[in-house]
């Protein structure tokens, strides 16, 4: 017999999500997801585990609750670890009481990782902490929504007479009447109130006036569902203790384009700044090192070379895992020199605890070379391990200086059309390039966006040369580092 947990997945932000929850994720043979679990949480679900949409709108039900209550009790009783993947919290208006009675009745295993809910984080995301006690000592959470059969049933006197924070779930719809029940009921008119939609996201808005004015405000800005109603003297708080919307690029959308496997370090820091950034895994990388005899020929020679060149990062990574691979003592290598063609690819070379000794002052494959010819003794012999369609221009430089050298394909770099079909790239402020690869790759991958649209951010000036031959608008960062891309934006974005 399976297993079912119920995991909060939080209110949106995919750094929500508590570490037990993850643990659970990436053990899932099955996973039913909800409407409002991040993209970024979903994209988290192993690959080998079935995904199964059972989200829901407002009014819109495509998979019935009964459904999915049998769904997961069906999957349970083949075996399979089952993951119920909700949005925000499963017990705070999560209905995750309902989906255990039948597991329950059928003697399955079952256990609930909380999640944060977004009736606290959505007030905390929008500056307004939900308790402070020179303002109020308690919070209560109340569901705004019931079902299309039914009317609100809120004891209002009740609530006034709390004075506490009041943080409404649902209640989009039903605004003015909520907010009308409590000025019926005594609550001042002036009293300060909020709504905050897409809490936690990149898309988050928030409006805050009063119980009175709340209601006229969400109508003409449009607010929609997910949203949270918070009511109370702590609103007024909301401008002072904002954090969220103040990061500098906040509400920007900037488009990451990546190999699909690796983790990016600019989509991180970029959405540390407050940018939406929108990860498009266009281009796969292929390793070549298995199989391959120049490769096995140059280690069973090693000593022949004298200078170790590799112009990125993926490439270093490749080799020193295929040495280890292979049982190779790295002690073999105590004198050979390392050249590395920038400051990233440099830091990647030194996380295996091996120093670089040659970076050129401009990172790119030309420069490296040029500069490298400077540092070489006579008769010395370079290896070069880099892409399998890398720029002929470093060769080049060699070749023209009569230095010897072997140049080696250990990856290839491969693009992945038809990838990002969900991906939306409306009101996309840029999209960054890190290899001409990845504009290659982006181009492919959207053959409906006109290049001539896109603003794009490349690393240095051979990706440049790449995005322009597709007419795509470019900028250069002035280094050929994730950081200098990074102050590049932050430039050109926060006017």
């Amino acid at each position: 017999m399976g297993k079912v947990t119920l995991v909060g997945a939080g209110p949106g932000d995919a750094g929500l999500i508590t570490l037990k929850g993850m643990k659970k994720l990436k053990e899932a043979d099955v996973v039913l997801y909800d409407r409002l679990v991040g993209d970024e949480i979903i994209a988290m679900i192993p690959a080998s585990a079935e995904k199964i949409n059972v989200g829901k709108n407002v009014g819109n039900h495509p998979v019935p609750q009964g459904d999915i209550n049998e769904l997961l009790l069906k999957k349970a009783q083949q075996g399979l670890d089952v993951v119920r993947l909700k949005g925000g919290d499963p017990f705070v208006f999560g209905r995750g009481g309902e989906e255990l009675e039948l597991l329950a009745e059928n003697d399955i295993d079952f256990e609930v990782v909380p999640g944060i809910s977004s009736s606290i984080a959505g007030g905390t995301y929008a500056g307004i902490p939900v308790t402070h006690r020179d303002f109020t000592s308690s919070v209560h959470i109340i569901t705004g929504h019931v079902k299309a059969d039914k009317s609100l049933s809120i004891d209002y006197e009740s609530l006034v007479k709390l004075d506490g924070t009041l943080v409404f779930m649902m209640g989009i719809a039903n605004m003015q009447e909520i907010c009308g029940g409590l000025i019926a009921a005594g609550m001042e008119r002036t009293m300060p109130a909020a709504v905050v939609e897409n809490a936690t996201t990149f898309s988050q808005r928030k409006f805050v006036g009063d119980i009175e004015t709340l209601p006229k405000m969400a109508k003409e800005h449009g607010v929609v569902s997910p949203a949270v109603v918070i009511v109370g003297r702590v609103c007024s708080l909301s401008e002072k203790f904002d954090w969220f919307s103040k990061k500098p690029l906040f509400g920007k959308k900037v488009v990451v384009t990546r190999a699909k496997t690796s983790a990016s370090v600019l989509s991180e820091q970029l959405k540390e700044l407050g940018c939406h950034a929108i990860e498009v895994p266009c281009i796969k990388i292929e390793p070549l090192t298995q199989n391959n005899a120049a490769l096995k020929n140059a280690l069973e020679n090693i000593m022949d070379y004298n200078w170790l060149v590799f112009t990125s990062g993926t490439g270093a990574d490749l080799f020193f895992d295929h040495l280890m691979e292979m049982a190779f003592d790295i002690r073999e290598l105590h004198h050979i020199k390392i050249a590395a063609v920038g400051s990233e690819t440099k830091k990647t070379i030194q996380k295996r605890g091996i120093f670089v000794d040659y970076t050129p002052e401009q990172y790119s494959g030309p420069e490296l070379a040029k500069g490298l010819v400077t540092q070489l003794d006579k008769d010395e012999k370079i290896l070069i391990l880099r892409a399998k369609l890398g720029s002929e221009e470093i060769l080049e430089v060699f070749a023209e200086n009569n230095i010897a050298f072997e140049n080696i394909a250990i990856y290839d770099t491969i693009c992945e059309p038809g990838q990002n079909e969900s991906v939306d790239l409306t009101d996309i402020d840029y999209v960054t390039f890190t290899s001409s690869s990845t504009v290659e790759g982006f181009v492919k991958a959207f053959p409906g966006v006109d290049p001539k649209s896109i603003n794009g951010l490349c690393i240095g000036e051979q990706t440049a040369k790449t995005a322009q031959k597709y007419g795509i608008k470019t900028i250069v960062s002035e280094k050929a580092t994730i950081t200098s891309m990074i102050e590049k934006l932050k430039e050109v974005l926060c006017i």
